[in-house]
């Protein structure tokens, strides 16, 4: 078999080029499904080949007429799909699973039983035990396994953790984070079929917002500070119509070295539609970042004029960032070019271990499965806490 990548490259340059787009397979035909096939696409290292879009052999059918995909590689059974793909020639060199919380264990452990690297969505399952042990299972199999806290592949995202890791603000000594949305106000909104199972605990788990965009933020803040966060105490709330799960969730919080921070997330705050934002404050200066300005990052030295950085070439953007950047400074990037940025290393990791390729720890960012088992873990402290009074929980 043909390498993918080329035999020897610069680590420390741009990425290099594949001799072929991947094969990438897909479970789950919803929304976000769209978005990431999109974004892999983009990227020019991945084709969609194969599907499980529906679990209702018809309507899977139907789906894959819509996505380009051969019939005999649609499928209604995610297990069926990881049997017959891994036993195919051309069969996918990797899956994306974009179902809701409830499937993600069962579907990411049949296709990594069958040697087929994956990309999970967040939170990666609804129990520490089943999380753990996609951690063993991916360790054992020696396979890629991402997970897709996409927040994290932002070039400013990129920019603001090396400027930490660098010691650009000194040694960090509080950090805050918030994740506000205001697409639950309607009191009707719940009765919305792509919104009930995220209120269902049977499918959700013990939380929604917590679990949803709360990780993202939690993920987020550990991702760009380099600090593990190691306990908290949550307060939940529902601030709308009544809803089995919460809609809100505010959080004290500590990292390494008893760092202390806030934490909120709430999909009831009209007017904030990607209200995710990011202040790390240190010792000698401090980094804001805001979603809805994501090509933007706020860097301050103090007792120095404030600086903004600029997604683009040059002016304060490292090489290593440059890596992500597909058009040039005024021309904006967003959510979909962090996917691809996503669905970028995560090929160049699948490439690397067809090829045999080992690689420098610090050469890809991407979030792996144990950043996904720390998500779920912290989703498991949030439930603690709120179901005790907002009582300190370890992590």
């Amino acid at each position: 078999m043909s390498r993918i990548l080329p035999e020897n490259f610069d680590f420390n340059g741009p990425f290099p080029r594949q001799s072929r787009r991947l094969r990438l397979g897909v479970v789950g035909g919803g929304r976000i499904s769209v978005t990431q096939a999109t974004a892999a696409r983009m990227t020019d290292r991945w084709e969609v080949v194969a599907g499980a879009l529906s679990s209702d052999p018809v309507k899977a059918a139907s789906r894959a007429v819509e996505w380009f995909i051969d019939p005999d590689r649609s499928y209604s059974s995610f297990v069926e799909m990881a049997g017959s793909e891994a036993a195919r020639s051309d069969g996918v060199d990797a899956v994306m699973i974009t179902t809701p919380n409830h499937v993600h264990f069962d579907a990411a452990k049949a296709f990594l039983e069958q040697g087929i690297d994956v990309l999970c969505d967040k939170p990666l399952t609804n129990e520490v035990a089943e999380a753990e042990q996609l951690v063993s299972l991916a360790r054992e199999t020696n396979l890629v396994f991402a997970v897709g806290y996409t927040m994290s592949c932002f070039p400013m995202i990129r920019q603001a953790r090396e400027i930490v890791a660098e010691g650009g603000i000194g040694e960090v000594n509080q950090i805050h984070v918030e994740f506000m949305q205001d697409w639950m106000t309607p009191d009707t909104v719940a009765d919305a079929e792509h919104v009930k199972w995220r209120l269902d605990p049977a499918k959700s788990g013990r939380t929604s917002c917590t679990g949803d965009i709360g990780t993202h933020a939690a993920h987020l803040a550990s991702f760009v500070s380099g600090l593990e966060m190691t306990h908290l105490r949550a307060e939940v709330h529902v601030c709308g119509a009544p809803k089995p799960l919460e809609d809100t969730v505010f959080m004290f919080t500590r990292y390494d070295g008893g760092v202390p921070g806030t934490l909120m997330a709430t999909r009831l705050a009209p007017g904030n539609r990607g209200g995710l934002r990011l202040r790390v404050f240190g010792s000698e200066g401090g980094l804001e970042w805001d979603l809805e300005k994501s090509e933007q990052l706020k860097f301050n030295r103090f007792g120095e004029p404030d600086r903004i950085i600029s997604r683009g070439h040059g002016h304060g953007v490292s090489a290593k960032t440059e890596r992500f950047v597909r058009a040039g400074r005024g021309f904006p990037e967003g959510i979909i070019e962090a996917w691809a940025n996503l669905y970028t290393e995560f090929a160049l990791a699948v490439a690397a271990r067809r090829d045999g390729t080992g690689f420098p720890e610090n050469w890809l960012d991407f979030p792996s499965v144990v950043q996904g088992a720390k998500g779920v873990r912290f989703v498991e402290a949030s439930a603690n806490s709120a179901e005790s009074d907002a009582s300190w929980q370890e992590i």
